[in-house]
């Protein structure tokens, strides 16, 4: 069999992604859907954050915590795979100023958005009980 039919893989962080998933854009409509879903739990579930930012850039959310009376501080990454429900999840390592590919508390390497927030709020805000399945 030809070599050239079969995608290439290639490494970012601790996952091998085929090149071509890296290739699709967020829609527009999901970014929206993302912001708000993002900022509705950070007001149920995150008193200690006035908020959170959402950038886009190609395929990624990168989201960053606004701390009430404190900085904003980078949380996590996210990587769109096609749905709107499920993400790929980095969390941002302060000791390395970038972002690996990690597993939730659940095992998996993608979830919801909301989990993924809890993950990297449960690390930044000093909150263990995210680390329990049910969440904050």
């Amino acid at each position: 069999m030809d070599s050239d039919a079969y995608p290439r893989l290639r490494m970012t962080g601790s996952l091998s992604l085929p090149v071509g998933s890296c290739d699709v854009n967020i829609p527009q409509s999901t970014r929206g859907t993302l912001a708000s879903r993002l900022h509705s739990h950070v007001r149920e579930h995150w008193p200690d954050l006035a908020g959170v930012s959402v950038r886009f850039r190609a395929n990624f959310a990168y989201i960053d915590g606004e701390v009430r009376d404190g900085p904003t501080i980078p949380l996590c990454r996210l990587r769109y795979g096609g749905s709107a429900n499920r993400w790929g999840f980095a969390v941002y390592l302060a000791s390395r100023d970038g972002y690996e590919d990690s597993a939730l508390p659940s095992g998996a390497f993608s979830g919801s958005p909301e989990e993924a927030l809890d993950c990297a709020c449960g690390l930044y805000l000093s909150h263990p009980e995210v680390w329990r399945l049910g969440g904050p």
